[in-house]
């Protein structure tokens, strides 16, 4: 968050700083993007009429397109295009369309959120966008930032330009320290709780090893175990309740391979 903020407020230059956020799947990328975005909310100048955004947070499309891209620009800043004819709707006149819109907002980052999305397509496409993503940053000076899974690094680094000035930063699952422990207490913390729940070493071991160090999934571990607690009455989160609780994904997974052995 610190660097994303540095970012963000760095003068204006020829070459952006950019930054390429990768890690597994629910690890928390786009928890710090929406955070950095709340941050950074658009704000109404009443002197000027006009809502400063200094931030553009948006969701790659499923697939590297062009004008379903500039089509989810111009409807995140409020222009969508379906007043626009057909003829205005082609991806030269998009293009043209969003850099002017985008330019009187006084944009500072572009962030692209699920951007391993652009591997549905296929190698011709996918270097046609980030060729956007790349002309978008230096048309309009501001800092880009992508979000994705660990495998979007290959295809990032397809666009050797863009590779270059993208700096890698990954986001690593939770492992069993000091920073996991606290963040299981802070979590548990946070929960209405009416006793403290005292968890000894071997149940935090466990708890990392059922979610395998997923931010995501030790979420909802702790909120599964929460609730709980408060039905039963028990109101804290003890070891026993830990060890024999079983994750949601393995309940799914075994009632399938019940269903397949029955035949149906």
């Amino acid at each position: 968050m610190d660097r994303l903020q540095g970012m963000i407020e760095a003068p204006r230059q020829t070459r952006m700083p950019g930054l390429l956020v990768h890690g597994a799947s629910g690890i928390g990328k786009t928890m710090i993007a929406r955070n950095l975005s709340r941050k950074y909310a658009p704000e109404y100048d009443p002197a000027s009429g006009i809502t400063r955004t200094p931030l553009l947070l948006l969701q790659a499309p499923p697939a590297p397109d062009e004008r379903r891209f500039y089509l989810h620009i111009l409807a995140a800043v409020g222009a969508p295009a379906t007043a626009l004819s057909a003829r205005a709707q082609n991806v030269a006149s998009l293009e043209v369309r969003v850099i002017a819109l985008l330019r009187d907002l006084g944009l500072r980052m572009i962030m692209i959120d699920e951007v391993h999305n652009l591997l549905a397509g296929t190698h011709r496409e996918q270097r046609r966008f980030l060729n956007v993503l790349r002309y978008l940053s230096n048309e309009l000076e501001v800092s880009l930032v992508c979000l994705g899974v660990s495998e979007a690094v290959d295809a990032i680094r397809g666009d050797i330009q863009l590779a270059r000035r993208l700096d890698e930063h990954h986001l690593p699952n939770w492992r069993d320290d000091a920073e996991f422990s606290d963040m299981i207490q802070t979590l548990i913390a946070a929960m209405p709780l009416e006793k403290k729940s005292n968890l000894k070493v071997k149940s935090l071991k466990q708890i990392l090893a059922l979610t395998g160090g997923v931010t995501s999934r030790i979420f909802a571990l702790i909120k599964d175990l929460s609730i709980d607690a408060i039905v039963t009455g028990d109101e804290c989160i003890a070891d026993d309740a830990i060890a024999k609780w079983t994750p949601v994904w393995s309940r799914h997974a075994n009632a399938h391979r019940r269903l397949e052995m029955t035949g149906l």
